[in-house]
């Protein structure tokens, strides 16, 4: 069975540069084709397009699916004459459903050039058929001005953020916090924990991070069907974090499953809020969002601490779940053609300079050093956490759930305990039981 990485949708928007309208396959030569994933950087990848084909005259085209389509638009694209050459998996998931298309990447320059910690995806012969191309990072962000505020009030259960090491102290410093409110300015500690349908995905996947890395630690997973059944060993951790964001928020728990993750990062934006649980994409929209207050160099990380083992020396959760792979049904020179294109972004170094600065990719090649950062005050602590010697960088391993019918599920059992319609009990033997459910279906996938 295929390993892991451990490091580490109908086309509603499409962008189409008006040199590069020739679709793979209807030209005289190689080209290539890219299904974008984020509508975000539709335009920078147009554009680094018409830049590589201006300079070698290989055409590219880009299709950008539509914000959470993605799925929708690869199927649609992949039974066209003219299918990409070039689209994204996440991690078991994708590879499940299209292990038949995925070309070996095994001896290209960019599989050859990755960083130790940036694990790839493998097929059952242990080549390589899905490359990592962003290191991203998540964790509790924290507005300090509005923490040092707090720190120097009469009865502070910490003086700075330095002896925030644990659940313990985090929720000691996060109830005190709560009560003196007015004092601070604020609404809440925590921004609203959001539990609308469909963005439920801080919960069912980053939160549960941790207790399932552990979990996998504990009895030795090598393998994504070695996680047939879950023990949920550290689901009272899980239990820990999660009711502190729904008992120290903006609002009252019962409210949360009305609550969207733009809500939740307008809080916080805007001051209403101390923290909230988020990775470092969160940037651009702090920044960007009207009325924002967060000052640049006072957006920092704190680690999700919820009692988990050793934790004190534990920091961010740094990986991926998204890989880049070549689609072994296009023609051998559009596959070279994907290939030449792919050395050429990510090694050259005028492609450095486009991933880094148009992309704002934290990018796992050994090509990239610390000068090699988005402009960005939480990319470089994300960076920071990689190189920190000093602490552990938790793996992706929520990746290792089954599915998103799984994740759905978890969702709206966790916005039915929120609103107190649901015993935590009951919580975790659905939770239990879909999984192995989910999982069963998902191995099907593999085999």
């Amino acid at each position: 069975m295929q390993s892991t990485t451990r490091a580490l949708a109908a086309v509603a928007a499409v962008g189409l540069s008006a040199t590069l309208l020739t679709a793979c396959g209807q030209n005289s030569g190689p080209s290539v084709y890219y299904l974008n994933f984020k509508p975000e950087q539709a335009e920078a990848f147009e554009k680094i397009g018409e830049e590589y084909t201006a300079e070698t005259g290989v055409p590219v085209k880009v299709v950008t699916a539509a914000s959470g389509s993605y799925m929708q638009t690869l199927k649609a694209e992949m039974a066209k004459s003219n299918a990409p050459t070039l689209f994204q998996i996440n991690g078991q998931e994708g590879y499940g459903i299209w292990k038949d298309y995925l070309a070996d990447m095994t001896d290209y320059d960019v599989t050859k050039a990755l960083q130790e910690d940036a694990q790839p995806i493998t097929n059952d012969q242990d080549r390589v058929v899905g490359v990592p191309f962003a290191m991203e990072g998540f964790g509790i962000l924290y507005n300090e001005e509005i923490l040092e505020k707090y720190f120097a009030l009469p009865g502070a259960k910490a003086a700075s953020t330095d002896e925030i090491n644990s659940f313990d102290t985090l929720k000691a410093v996060a109830e005190d916090m709560q009560a003196r409110k007015d004092e601070l300015g604020i609404q809440g500690v925590f921004a609203a924990t959001s539990l609308g349908a469909g963005e439920e995905w801080r919960w069912t996947n980053h939160l549960m991070n941790g207790p399932l890395h552990y979990e996998i630690v504990d009895r030795d997973i090598q393998d994504f069907s070695d996680m047939a059944d879950l023990e949920f060993t550290y689901g009272e951790q899980y239990r820990n974090l999660f009711d502190l964001y729904l008992q120290n928020s903006t609002v009252k728990p019962s409210l949360a499953s009305a609550r969207a993750v733009s809500d939740s990062m307008a809080e916080f934006a805007t001051g209403k809020a101390a923290m909230v649980q988020n990775g470092n994409w969160a940037w651009g929209q702090i920044s960007g969002e009207g009325g924002n207050v967060v000052k640049e160099d006072k957006i920092k990380f704190m680690p999700m601490y919820m009692g988990l083992p050793n934790e004190e020396n534990v920091g961010l959760n740094v990986g991926t779940e998204n890989f880049l792979a070549v689609n072994n049904k296009a023609s051998e020179e559009d596959q070279a053609a994907t290939r030449d294109f792919l050395d050429w972004l990510f090694l050259s170094e005028r492609g450095k300079e486009l991933v880094v600065n148009e992309l704002g990719f934290i990018a796992p090649f050994q090509n990239y050093g610390a000068e090699d950062v988005p402009n960005d005050p939480l990319a470089r602590q994300v960076h920071e956490a990689l190189t920190n010697p000093q602490q552990e960088a938790l793996p992706w391993d929520f990746q290792y759930s089954p599915n998103q019918q799984f994740r759905d599920l978890y969702g709206q059992n966790l916005a039915q305990y929120a609103n107190g319609n649901m015993e935590w009990k009951d919580l975790v033997n659905r939770l239990k039981e879909d999984w192995n459910y989910e999982m069963a279906n998902q191995i099907a996938l593999l085999d």
